[in-house]
């Protein structure tokens, strides 16, 4: 087992990392782009994105962008990205994408974990254009009791989640929707897996269907082509696959 430092709110991490995993490892069967960050206060990535966005979305973009090379030679290889039911309430804001006119928790999440299946699908449709047997697949782990929840208001934070604790469930249960996206036989690209509870907040994993925004194509590639712009990362191991 080796461990590679990253930090995904500055892309210069990003790249060492990237640059480490490839050096001592020849392939990659599963990436899992599970880090995030969650209603925090008003800041900045590294590079000057705010943190949400720059985080929950184009450090992964980033990363797989760059680890592409890795997954794309191992068949059946998968790249799962960590949504969340939030992204029911995203809207991408191309006029404002890093919330500098107005900066509001809840929303600039939300558009973060929408950016997460929007990048999702369209990864998928680009693999499949090329070729590729690696496949792109979502995922998210319902109200699991992680910290996560240090920036809720206190009667829902803490280990026991407060009021929340009999809404939400332990970690172990979280992961199970992430690791069936990983590695069960049956979960295909493009599909979304999460909880299948009331509210998908808790439960087992199951197939799910993600907001008709997520599926808009336009959106997706116009994120794709201002995530490259903003990373300054392309994802040239496609066009070689090709």
């Amino acid at each position: 087992m080796s461990v590679v430092a990253l930090d995904l709110a500055s892309l210069g991490s990003v790249r060492e990392a990237a640059k480490q995993v490839c050096a001592e490892h020849d392939r990659i069967d599963v990436l899992i782009n599970n880090a995030g960050v969650m209603r925090s206060p008003r800041s900045t990535t590294v590079d000057g994105f705010e943190l949400q966005f720059g985080t929950n979305h184009l450090g992964h973009f980033a990363l797989t962008g760059l680890l592409l090379e890795r997954l794309l030679p191992v068949d059946g290889s998968r790249i799962v990205t960590v949504a969340s039911p939030a992204h029911r309430q995203g809207r991408i804001d191309f006029d404002d994408l890093q919330s500098e006119r107005r900066y509001r928790r809840s929303a600039a999440y939300a558009q973060s974990k929408l950016a997460n299946l929007l990048f999702t699908y369209e990864l998928q449709r680009r693999l499949a254009v090329a070729g590729a047997t690696t496949v792109a697949l979502a995922a998210h782990p319902g109200g699991a009791r992680t910290e996560l929840n240090r920036n809720l208001p206190f009667l829902f934070r803490g280990a026991s989640w407060g009021l929340a604790r009999p809404i939400t469930q332990p970690v172990e249960i979280g992961a199970l929707s992430i690791l069936y996206a990983a590695v069960d036989p049956g979960a295909l690209g493009g599909e979304y897996y999460g909880p299948d509870g009331r509210f998908e907040f808790k439960g087992h994993p199951t197939r799910l269907e993600s907001t008709p925004q997520s599926h808009d194509a336009a959106t997706q590639r116009r994120l794709w082509e201002v995530s490259e712009q903003l990373t300054d990362v392309r994802y040239d191991a496609l066009a070689k696959s090709r």
